[in-house]
């Protein structure tokens, strides 16, 4: 999975489509604008609805609603932004063996699917938003269609960012026969009608297996993948109305726990912008780096503290890689070896607290959030010690460091300096594990802590560059809109499976499985693996989690057990070779060809998996401190 949709534009661009790209650029600017705004405003208002219930006792009615329609509108934003700098979630495998003009043309087939399906989404949006304008919020006494009309304001603005794309990458000739190529399919789609409809729900597998299967394989974003198969199956196999996708779309993505996925994304870049994450690093290698393979323990170390907050893998990676590279590979260490390393450790870090799966799974499954920040940390520990494992064993076939021991002076040194970045995953874990404060309010209270910690920091140390500070909040609301975008499209695909009785059935077959429910985790295992190497693990979660979680329970697995195995598979599938595409990112993030890395890694994920079925089997090591 890739976010960039990197193309080459045609020098000959004529001056209507340079206008058009120009205009789209403003627009873009301006937008982007807000969307910072937003990001801002969201912070403030949360910050200050924990400030007066928890310091003044006295808690705004106001926060929580205003929070929530600055939410939608920050969602509907950043995937604007996502979409126009290309940074939404799509497989690139294929796109990428292709030529130049084979990458253009499908580049452009993908731009022209995003805009037929904002097309179809635009009219029954603001149906949505007109619908809800008699509705009155209670709290602050407004028109709910000012928090709904985000949708269709956000399905414009997408297909003007859709158009521009097509204008400023390819030709009129590409353009047409993808129209062409698109209208082909389209249209066979609407002639098969009659034999859709009496397929009954076999015709499932046209639209949510071979139609997204395309797609997804063809480059277009897992949103618009997603969307595309939903809006195709009510209007080919259905009577329902198209309203339904919005309707689902506005409930996947206004859901009150979501409300922390901005705000852990801003807290991962305010972590590195701050210095809070170097510092870390600089302690555990004066503690560790004398030892044999020791810095190898440092980046599992590094990778456990702070992984999971930012809400991307690539940025956890990204962080934690340049600080400790250069002088592992001082050391002798091969730089094959250390991107493995990375890759597998990037795939046992999502169950730690304040992971965004772990919040996505508890929005879209109904499962306690705060019981899988305590049931995260057990597995994650398990999957750590399974990696350093490999470390210890590999590490003993290598020369020992010609590095002298830090002196203590030097170990309590940057101890002090680190106290405040150890302080902080400790500061989230434990204040949601006491019930201190939610999921949301404590990413505010992280924010806080951090933008304070790191501003004293700079009055020692001048090392904050502030103009990085607006990219950072563009970049916050594009991740953050790519992801509840995901959210909101995969929820009303999940209501149209749901409404065609697919879901009873596979709960009908899941539950029939031998074994009962050791069986049942096995296939858990198999599936999320294969899946979270194609899909990354949200949209996974949020398209299967509703549909195999009742099955669990009905079998006498925990909810936050199966979480656990759930989120461990996808891991492993996200960065195994040949396909997960997070293999892919570490070895970019790592400067390395594949090639090199792809025999070394299987030893990490091994040992993964192996810590998976022992977390499979072993159910005390989830639920036990519960």
């Amino acid at each position: 999975m890739e976010a960039a949709m990197t193309y080459r534009a045609p020098v000959n661009m004529n001056p209507a489509a340079r206008a058009l790209v120009a205009f789209n650029r403003m627009v873009m600017h301006v937008v982007g604008a807000v969307a910072a705004a937003l990001v801002v405003a969201e912070t403030v208002v949360l910050l200050t609805g924990v400030i007066y219930r928890y310091a003044l006792h006295d808690p705004l009615v106001w926060s929580d609603e205003l929070a929530s329609i600055l939410f939608i509108w920050l969602s509907m934003l950043g995937a604007v932004l996502a979409l126009d700098r290309g940074e939404h979630m799509r497989l690139t495998a294929i796109i990428n063996k292709c030529s130049e003009k084979g990458r253009v043309w499908l580049e452009t087939v993908a731009a022209l699917v995003v805009c037929i399906f904002v097309l179809m989404v635009i009219h029954p949006a603001v149906d949505h938003a007109v619908e809800q304008m008699p509705i009155t919020t209670p709290a602050l006494e407004i028109p709910d269609g000012l928090r709904a009309a985000a949708l269709p304001v956000g399905a414009i603005l997408m297909l003007l960012a859709a158009v521009s794309r097509m204008a400023a990458m390819t030709t009129m000739r590409l353009l047409l026969s993808a129209l062409a190529v698109v209208a082909v399919i389209a249209g066979a789609l609407w002639l098969a009608k009659p034999m859709l409809l009496g397929m009954g729900n076999y015709n499932l597998i046209v639209f949510f297996v071979l139609l997204i299967g395309v797609c997804v394989a063809g480059g277009i974003p897992i949103a618009f993948a997603f969307g595309t198969a939903t809006m195709a199956y009510l209007a080919l196999a259905t009577t329902a109305p198209l309203m339904i996708v919005v309707s689902r779309m506005d409930e996947g993505m206004s859901s009150l726990i979501l409300l922390s996925v901005p705000l852990f994304v801003l807290l991962g870049s305010l972590l590195e912008m701050s210095g809070l994450a170097k510092t870390l690093i600089d302690f555990m290698a004066a503690l560790l780096g004398h030892v044999r393979g020791g810095l190898q323990y440092v980046l599992l170390g590094a990778m456990f503290l702070v992984s999971g907050i930012s809400g991307s893998k690539a940025a956890d990676m990204a962080a934690i890689a340049p600080a400790l590279f250069p002088e592992m590979k001082k050391r002798g260490s091969k730089p094959e070896e250390l991107v493995a390393l990375l890759s597998s450790s990037g795939a046992m870090t999502e169950t730690i607290p304040p992971s965004l799966v772990l919040i996505t799974i508890g929005a879209v499954c109904s499962v306690s959030i705060t019981a899988l920040f305590i049931g995260g940390l057990m597995p994650a520990a398990i999957a750590t010690i399974a990696i350093a494992v490999v470390c210890w064993m590999r590490a003993r076939r290598e020369p020992m460091p010609d590095v002298q021991r830090a002196p203590v002076s030097l170990i309590v040194k940057t101890l002090i300096a680190a106290i405040p970045a150890l302080a902080l995953p400790m500061l989230i874990r434990v204040a949601v594990i006491e019930g201190v404060a939610t999921a949301t309010e404590v990413a505010t209270i992280g924010v806080a802590y951090t933008v304070v910690v790191g501003l004293i920091m700079h009055l020692f140390l001048k090392h904050l560059n502030f103009k990085r500070l607006y990219p950072m909040l563009i970049e916050s609301a594009a991740l953050s809109g790519a992801i509840l975008l995901i959210i909101g499209m995969a929820t009303a695909m999940a209501w149209a499976l749901t409404q065609s009785g697919f879901s009873a059935k596979l709960v009908a077959l899941m539950q029939g499985v031998p074994g009962g429910g050791a069986g049942f985790l096995l296939i858990t295992i198999v599936i999320f693996i294969v899946l979270g190497s194609l899909l990354e693990g949200i949209p996974a979660i949020v398209l299967f989690g509703p549909l195999l979680f009742p099955v669990a329970r009905s079998l006498g697995v925990h909810d936050v057990h199966y979480a656990m195995v759930v989120i461990l598979a996808m891991g492993i599938g996200l960065f195994a070779p040949p396909f997960g595409v997070g293999f892919y990112a570490a070895c970019a993030i790592g400067k390395v060809s594949p090639d090199g890395v792809f025999n070394r890694v299987w030893g990490y994920l091994a040992a993964l998996v192996v810590a998976l079925l022992v977390v499979a089997f072993v159910p005390w090591i989830s639920i036990g401190f519960l």
